[in-house]
C-alpha cells in the first residue's frame, strides 16, 4: 500500500552458550567410577567374584572364607599367618582370609578346643557371604558407605574414606593369595599352609580377653531403685 511503512521483521540476537551442567559423579563399580580399579583387580587379576555397589563386595566361600574378629583380638594372631595370607581392617574389626570351608569348620574346632559354651565375638564368613572389598593398595577411595550405627547418616550416603575397608596384608597375585590361607592340617604330610586350629586357638584366647576386659572396665550398675546405703 502506497505510503505504508514495510515491516521488517526482528531477528534476535545470537544468545550466549548455557554454562554446561557439572555431570553427576559416577557409582562406584559402573565403567568410570572410583572403584573401577579395584573391581578389574579383583575379578581379572586375582580372579575372585565381586557384586558392584558402594561400596563393592567380595563374595565369600569360592576362593576363600572369613574370620571377623575385633582388631586387638585378632593382632595376636597375625604370628600364625604366613607372609602372603591376606588380612583386611574394617574399623574396629579385623578379617583374616582362611581357606574355602574353614567357616564351616569353625563350630567344630571351637568344640574340640573345649570353647564351647562361651560367648566370643568371633564370626565367620563363607559359601553365601559378602565382605567389602578394601580399596586396591595404593588406589585411593573417594568415600564408602558405613554400616547402620556408624556416623551421623546411619548408613546412607559417603562418608570419609576412613570408614572404609583396607587391606593390612593384601593378596598376592593369582593363586597365590589362597594358597597361603589357613587351612585344616593334612593327614599324612605337611601343606605349608598355616594351621587353621592354631589361627582359631589364639584368636579365641583373645577374644575372651578383650571381652573380659571390656567386662571389667564397665562401671558397675546400681541394682534396681534401691538407695545406696553407707555404714
Amino acid at each position: 500500500m502506497a505510503g505504508s511503512v514495510p515491516m521488517t521483521s526482528s531477528v534476535p540476537l545470537p544468545r550466549r552458550p548455557l554454562d554446561p551442567v557439572p555431570s553427576a559423579p559416577r557409582a562406584a563399580g559402573v565403567p568410570g567410577g572410583p572403584d573401577t580399579g579395584t573391581l578389574h583387580w579383583y575379578e581379572n587379576e586375582l580372579g575372585w567374584p565381586t557384586v558392584p555397589g558402594r561400596p563393592p563386595m567380595l563374595v565369600t566361600g569360592v576362593h576363600f572364607d572369613v574370620l571377623d574378629v575385633p582388631a586387638e583380638a585378632g593382632a595376636p594372631a597375625l604370628r600364625h599367618l604366613g607372609p602372603g595370607s591376606p588380612v583386611a581392617l574394617w574399623g574396629e574389626r579385623m578379617r583374616l582370609l582362611v581357606s574355602v570351608g574353614g567357616a564351616e569348620e569353625l563350630p567344630g574346632v571351637l568344640e574340640w578346643l573345649e570353647w564351647r559354651g562361651v560367648a566370643l565375638d568371633l564370626r565367620a564368613l563363607g559359601a553365601g557371604g559378602l565382605m567389602e572389598a578394601p580399596a586396591r593398595p595404593g588406589e585411593a577411595r573417594s568415600g564408602a558407605a558405613l554400616p547402620p550405627g556408624r556416623g551421623s547418616a546411619a548408613g546412607h550416603g559417603s562418608v570419609p574414606v576412613q570408614g572404609a575397608a583396607v587391606w593390612l596384608r593384601p593378596p598376592g597375585p593369582g593363586g597365590e593369595a589362597e594358597a597361603s590361607l589357613p587351612t585344616m592340617p593334612a593327614v599324612g604330610g605337611p601343606t605349608g599352609a598355616p594351621d587353621l586350629v592354631r589361627l582359631v586357638e589364639t584368636l579365641a584366647t583373645h577374644c575372651h580377653r578383650v571381652r573380659l576386659g571390656r567386662a571389667n572396665a564397665r562401671p558397675p550398675a546400681c541394682r534396681g531403685n534401691q538407695p545406696l546405703a553407707f555404714s
